[in-house]
């Protein structure tokens, strides 16, 4: 039986970079006497341990390969290039070890309090939670609790996948050897990352998405812009598929799918799953409390307020928006409104704004948008006007050699404000920063045109549709 509970006036679920967020400004910007509970195996987070950090040294890595492969275009010979598996992956462990390291001693400093173990509901103001370390249960109440338990990667029930066997991300970024030729299922941010990874170290990758495009969500021409770069490299794509079966064949791995009504199969050695992920509530006990879902997401209002208003949501188990930097946010907002609501605060509630959604993808090339997609615009019926500028007619982009892809604004014909930006090409996620900041100020192409940009850069490339927008 649990023992007498432990009371907290705001308690975290998840010591990622939501939960995080939400309870040291819970603490310290507030004073709010606040718990962390974390069952993981190892502190930090998805985006420190799984995600952003570890497949972004493992890319970087990959971008050096593709380097030295290409150097003969700079004029330069390179007497080797071998790749060496074991010796990038201990750079990234070493990497994430300083980074999860630092987040453990942020979580442990005794800003709040830590309790490592499962949490689940016993009622809406109280938890069940299993220690990791000992068979004991111990509960513990809250006046406010925030769920930023995360996500996992969500393996679907596909015929003969399981027997045919897989990787997915999390087995890339531990893995010290890899077979020649790989096939990745999906195409969404992940997947495309690994693919781009995989080919830098010089495998064979072919791509099977199931959506008519990659990158579901973004414009088509961005989305296309990316695959002709891709395919430029070898890697083979197929979109618009439906998968049908897995089977292994002379010691390969086989993949059955259906494109424009005819069957087709790829074969290669090896799979990787990259078909999306799934917010982690199986231990939540959500039933319990009723609580509200939208589909397999907890559903949060503005405010990041369940359908219970003393408990919150925030980052991948509720998004909308599965990116760290809005998971951040969302737990910020959190930790103000549980004050707010316990007369800890005067501060005014605050809401989140995705005005300014951000979005990158460190694909080869890279891609990024902010904002409104064009297709978002037409949806809203708005009366906008957008502009675009090749990078392979940009000096900087052709010095480098990095030519694929384009830059593109978006703009209110009535107000004259930019509501929108995207970039494929070099250095794209760095450069929809000048975008981020020129719509952070409602700034409009005039504006941006007006700034200085030294020349030659990448960021000079913004000028062009800026130009165009603003004598149109």
């Amino acid at each position: 039986m649990p023992t007498s509970p432990q009371h907290f006036e705001f308690v975290v679920i998840g010591g990622g970079s939501a939960g995080y967020a939400a309870a040291r400004s819970a603490a310290n910007d507030f004073g709010l006497s606040t718990a962390v509970i974390d069952g993981s195996d190892t502190l930090g987070g998805l985006c420190i341990l799984k995600g952003c950090m570890p497949s972004k040294a493992l890319i970087e890595s990959s971008k050096r390969s593709r380097d030295i492969r290409e150097a003969s275009e700079f004029g330069l010979e390179s007497a080797s290039h071998q790749v060496d598996l074991p010796a990038i992956i201990k750079r990234k462990r070493r990497l994430i070890g300083e980074f999860s390291g630092y987040r453990q001693e942020q979580l442990e400093n005794g800003t709040f309090e830590l309790f490592r173990g499962t949490a689940g509901f016993e009622d809406e103001h109280t938890l069940n939670v299993k220690l990791r370390d000992s068979d004991e249960t111990i509960q513990i109440t809250a006046d406010s609790i925030c769920i930023a338990t995360g996500s996992h990667i969500d393996v679907l029930d596909l015929p003969g996948l399981t027997e045919t066997g897989f990787l997915t991300s999390d087995d890339i970024l531990e893995a010290e050897n890899l077979p020649d030729t790989i096939t990745v299922l999906g195409g969404g941010a992940i997947a495309l990352e690994m693919a781009c990874y995989l080919e830098g170290l010089g495998k064979k990758v072919t791509v099977i998405q199931r959506s008519a495009q990659l990158l579901r969500g973004a414009d088509a021409d961005v989305a296309l812009a990316l695959e002709e770069a891709m395919r430029s490299r070898g890697i083979e794509i197929h979109t618009g598929t439906g998968l049908r079966k897995f089977e292994t064949r002379e010691g390969l791995k086989v993949v059955h799918f259906e494109q424009s009504g005819h069957p087709k199969e790829v074969a290669a050695e090896e799979l990787l799953y990259a078909l999306g992920r799934a917010p982690n509530t199986g231990s939540l006990n959500l039933d319990s409390i009723k609580v509200e879902m939208r589909g397999r997401h907890i559903a949060a209002n503005s405010s990041m307020a369940t359908s219970i208003p003393h408990i919150f949501a925030a980052g991948d188990v509720t998004g909308p928006h599965e990116i760290v930097h809005i998971a951040i946010e969302q737990g910020e907002i959190i930790a103000q409104n549980a004050a707010i609501l316990l007369g800890k605060s005067d501060k005014s509630q605050r809401e989140i704004d995705y005005r300014l959604k951000l979005y990158g993808v460190f694909s080869t090339p890279q891609v990024a948008w902010v904002g409104m997609t064009t297709d978002e615009a037409v949806n809203q019926e708005l009366d906008f006007k957008c502009a675009t500028y090749p990078f392979d007619d940009h000096g900087k982009s052709m010095i480098m050699n990095e030519m694929h892809g384009f830059v593109k604004l978006i703009q209110d014909k009535q107000t004259g404000e930019l509501i929108g930006g995207a970039v494929v090409g070099p250095e794209a996620v760095e450069l929809i920063h000048e975008i981020v900041v020129a719509m952070h100020f409602r700034s409009t192409a005039k504006d941006l045109l007006s700034i200085p940009h030294y020349h030659p850069t990448l960021s000079e490339i913004w000028t062009y549709p800026a130009e165009e927008l603003a004598e149109s």
